[in-house]
């Protein structure tokens, strides 16, 4: 029998799944009001963030039948909230948390409320999400200055930087609630954008920072639909907010500024990596002043290591002179220097040196390929075949994560939810000991039921009876992976059909709209396929497409928020940095997240023959001043 979740008192409440909290944290978590928390890495953020929603579910703080709304940037990072709030909670409070990226929340609004805006800004309601192309900007303001009759106008038009025009000239600010005033040249070519974007093709084309922009403006005109969702939320978590655009907390501020809500952001100054994808300055204290809200800062480091701990201070230092100094609560688990700089004259001997020490290490201190991360600063594919090779030669897997599968990135398609569920599905039917596999697909099914969630026994034994008999059948059918794409498609697209096609739908707002959701099946096809070559073993070729045996390479802006037993960064350069001096500041902000994301030792490799090091010196001056050695490999 299933029993409805029980209420505990505030005061009798404790941590869930941990032994205890950082006393800051906790304070946190059991807050009545808006908190700016400041967390530096390894601090805890995710956590944080899980007991907080156990606290306010739990003890009826967050009444039913109010909800918990979570933000996120990525979907991998909404995804582990929502699983550890599952782990920590009772189902019926669980299901009350709306774990979602920026992306995903301004979208869903959108859709619901989308037609209620005015005229001169309505999408169509089968609107497509497009990513801005130079080409489009390029015609638009072609045709723009062809048609302006000043011809001073005409000229500043023409002179406008495509790379910088959605940002600086179509998004930078609140939409009006009419038509654009035409009194400047840049409204001018706004405005065209516009009007191409939403009235230009048969159905409207729309980035997201331009659905950032839509929504707000219908929050802003329409009472009701912002009152609804101010209704529905009793607390809403921000998680990495030192990255959120103008356009997302300009979203947020109207819609819960005048309500009753308790925001909590947490992140870190220090890991602002995203300015040139429009991240705002000084977030914090922006919302400290809008809301009230109370700083908090946390200073445990429970990913790396004691020495790691001492060195990120010194860096986080150069970021933020005032930054306090974290106490690492992890032991030392490798012997010797933690990090270093590896000097090599050659790729192929650099490609050689790591495969022979990761090797090595993986064999002589049990570690798995997964313990292990390379990373770049950028163009991962420009590094991927040399290290590729080398890493075979030592009888080691190197998976770029960057390189592309259909519409998509390997890292991405992992991250998507039909791309889970599928792969899930098939670990639950045609292998050994898929246990977990088994328990997630029958909640996928539960979550995917029309009437929603049921965890009565009897629901639940219904849909087990109909995986039981789905999953036997599908064993029966393909006992070996299909070696044509034409079968391997036909899998596929059995198993989402078992799902449910309109309702994945229904549920997951990214595959409401156009034709996505087909887009991901390819993919999810493409890299299967791919996966199983030459193997016989569905084991094998689900862990293949999974990358569990590979070492991943990927950029830098990939690894934020994952974390590794060795990172290995590869081409501390010049070239590899060729926009350090543009912005310093920056540029040391990414490095500190790539050396963060270690959690025992940190390597950093340096090859003469592909670049010089004198442009981002003040990098190894910063490693030197934490005594951080250079050695030179022959």
């Amino acid at each position: 029998m299933t029993f409805p979740p029980r209420r505990i008192r505030p005061e009798a409440w404790l941590p869930v799944g941990v032994t205890a909290l950082e006393a800051n944290a906790l304070k946190v978590v059991r807050s009545d009001a808006h908190r700016s928390v400041l967390a530096g890495p390894g601090a805890g953020k995710t956590e944080l963030l899980a007991q907080r929603a156990a606290y306010l579910l739990q003890t009826g703080i967050c009444p039913s039948p109010r909800r918990i709304l979570a933000i996120a940037f990525k979907r991998d990072a909404a995804r582990n909230l929502s699983s550890r709030v599952a782990t920590r909670c009772h189902p019926g409070h669980a299901s009350r948390l709306d774990s979602v990226t920026f992306d995903a929340f301004a979208k869903s609004l959108l859709d619901r409320f989308g037609q209620t805006l005015p005229n001169e800004w309505r999408p169509t309601s089968d609107y497509e999400i497009v990513f801005s192309t130079d080409a489009i900007i390029r015609q638009v303001l072609q045709s723009t200055s062809k048609e302006c009759t000043n011809a001073e106008t005409a000229a500043r038009i023409r002179a406008i930087n495509i790379k910088t025009f959605e940002r600086r000239h179509v998004v930078h600010q609140r939409l009006p609630n009419s038509k654009l005033p035409l009194t400047s040249w840049q409204n001018i070519a706004a405005k065209n954008y516009w009007q191409r974007m939403l009235r230009g093709q048969k159905c409207s084309q729309l980035t997201f920072p331009m659905i950032g922009r839509l929504v707000e403006l219908l929050l802003r005109s329409n009472d009701s639909a912002r009152l609804a969702f101010a209704l529905t939320y009793s607390h809403v978590f921000m998680d990495e907010f030192q990255d959120i655009t103008p356009i997302q907390y300009d979203l947020v501020y109207t819609l819960f500024r005048s309500s009753d809500t308790i925001l909590t952001a947490v992140g870190d100054n220090k890991q602002q990596i995203m300015r040139w994808a429009m991240a705002m300055d000084a977030s914090f204290d922006v919302f400290e002043k809008d809301f009230g809200a109370k700083r908090v800062r946390l200073l445990n480091n429970y990913r790396s290591s004691p020495e790691l701990v001492r060195i990120q201070h010194i860096l986080a230092q150069a970021l933020d002179d005032k930054a306090p100094q974290p106490e690492s609560q992890t032991e030392t688990m490798v012997p010797g220097d933690c990090c270093a700089v590896w000097d090599f004259t050659s790729p192929e001997e650099e490609g050689k040196c790591l495969a022979a020490f990761i090797a090595d290490e993986i064999a002589a201190h049990n570690l798995h390929p997964r313990n292990f991360a390379i990373l770049v600063r950028q163009k991962s594919d420009s590094y991927a075949g040399s290290l590729a090779s080398q890493f075979a030669a030592a009888g080691l897997l190197l998976r770029n994560e960057d390189a592309s599968v259909g519409a998509l990135k390997i890292q991405e398609l992992l991250t998507e939810d039909l791309s889970i569920k599928c792969m899930q599905l098939l670990r639950a039917a045609l292998t050994r000991g898929a246990g977990t596999a088994w328990t997630n697909t029958l909640l996928t099914l539960q979550e995917l039921e029309p009437t929603g969630f049921d965890y009565s026994d009897i629901n639940s034994r219904r849909l087990a009876k109909l995986l039981d008999e789905f999953a036997s059948q599908l064993a029966q059918d393909y006992p070996a992976p299909p070696s044509s794409s034409k079968a391997m498609t036909a899998l596929i697209a059995k198993v989402i059909d078992f799902l449910g096609r309109s309702r994945m739908r229904a549920i997951y707002p990214a595959y409401a709209q156009g034709n996505w959701l087909e887009e991901v099946e390819k993919c999810i096809t493409e890299h299967l396929q791919a996966s199983a070559d030459s193997k016989t073993d569905w084991g094998e070729v689900l862990d293949a497409y999974d990358g569990i045996d590979a070492i991943g390479l990927m950029t830098i802006h990939k690894s934020k928020g994952l974390e590794y037993h060795t990172i290995i960064f590869v081409g501390l350069d010049d070239r590899a940095w060729w926009n350090y001096s543009n912005d310093e500041a920056e540029a040391t902000a990414v490095f500190f997240v790539a050396f963060t994301r270690a959690k025992q030792r940190a390597i950093f490799t340096y090859c003469s023959s592909r670049g010089q090091r004198t442009e981002i010196q003040p990098l190894y001056d910063l490693l030197t001043k934490a005594g951080v050695s250079t050695v030179q490999i022959t």
